[in-house]
């Protein structure tokens, strides 16, 4: 009787031979003084291919960013989050080979981590029977738990422009904004990199009133500036919330803002740093700032666009 009631109550388990791919954008947070709330999605993608096996042997393939220092196995983190979501929905594990194509710089406030996560989870979302897939909205709950703030896991998931709040510990919303079509985000990737718990510890724990109402201010006129008037942006994005207390571990890139915003560019901390982004309202202004920055040592330029489709998902 043991024996049939251990059988009977056995966890159904993750079909081998399937194949999936997910397409996640890199995002930027913030943009100024939107701390922890405005999001937007880029099109510089990683990519994730999972194939599911009929043994427990998960082995993983790095290609692009991190190739040679991120781990093989099932302790790096888009594997870990596959099974570890595969266990909170009550199935058994099954063996995988994961792929991992990465084009999105780590440590430079592009939201890599966000990217790893939202890909794991739609992934393993998928080898689910159709009938116990979960909806978007609760996959998007779930990832911005595991990131701890959902302000790079909206954009990657949704596309375009978002704006992000968080009611309790475990329960976050977004929404899409309406942003103008003419905007080009410029990147500015420097080849060292920031890891966001050090950026968050410069942060004071609280500021001014006067601080925050003008900070609130600047976000309401910058939502307003990205759907309608992108001339309002250099003025938009003065931030007085995070950026400077960040500088000291971003010299450089800071340095790069101040020069940047002082020829009247709309230039920003992408998320955490040290990446900098000029948001311009065309590509005229866009190929501007970029040949501006040609050439300095040690910086990438990268002239993208927004990616209004977020997190794709092809099952083979």
């Amino acid at each position: 009787m043991q024996t049939q009631a251990a059988s009977s109550y056995a966890l159904p388990r993750i079909a081998s031979g399937q194949t999936v791919s997910v397409r996640v954008p890199a995002t930027s947070a913030n943009l100024g003084p939107g701390f922890d709330v405005l999001g937007l999605a880029l099109n510089v993608h990683d990519e994730i291919r999972l194939e599911t096996k009929n043994d427990d042997a998960v082995s993983v393939l790095v290609e692009g960013e991190g190739a040679a220092s991120l781990p093989s196995d099932e302790t790096h983190l888009v594997a870990r989050t596959i099974r570890e979501f595969w266990a909170a929905e009550g199935c058994e594990p099954t063996g995988f080979v994961l792929t991992a194509k990465n084009v999105i710089p780590h440590g430079r406030g592009m939201g890599s981590s966000a990217a790893a996560i939202v890909s794991a989870l739609w992934a393993a979302n998928a080898t689910l029977p159709e009938d116990k897939q979960l909806e978007p909205v609760e996959l998007f709950q779930r990832a911005a738990i595991l990131e701890g703030h959902p302000d790079n896991v909206a954009p990657a998931v949704f596309g375009g422009l978002t704006i992000s709040w968080q009611d309790d510990l475990e329960s976050f919303g977004t929404v899409r904004a309406q942003l103008d079509p003419h905007l080009v985000p410029v990147l500015l990737v420097p080849d060292v990199e920031l890891s966001t718990h050090r950026a968050r510890g410069l942060l004071p724990a609280s500021v001014p009133h006067s601080v925050a109402a003008a900070n609130g201010g600047r976000v309401g006129l910058l939502v307003h500036s990205l759907a309608v008037d992108l001339s309002l942006l250099h003025l938009a994005t003065e931030d007085e919330l995070h950026q400077n207390f960040r500088a000291e571990a971003m010299p450089d890139s800071a340095a790069t803002i101040r020069e940047l915003r002082d020829a009247g560019y709309a230039a920003v901390v992408s998320g955490a740093g040290p990446t900098v982004m000029v948001l311009c309202s065309s590509h005229s202004v866009a190929q501007e700032v970029a040949d501006r920055v040609a050439g300095r040592e040690g910086w990438r330029v990268l002239l993208t666009s927004v990616d209004e489709n977020g997190v794709r998902v092809e099952g083979h």
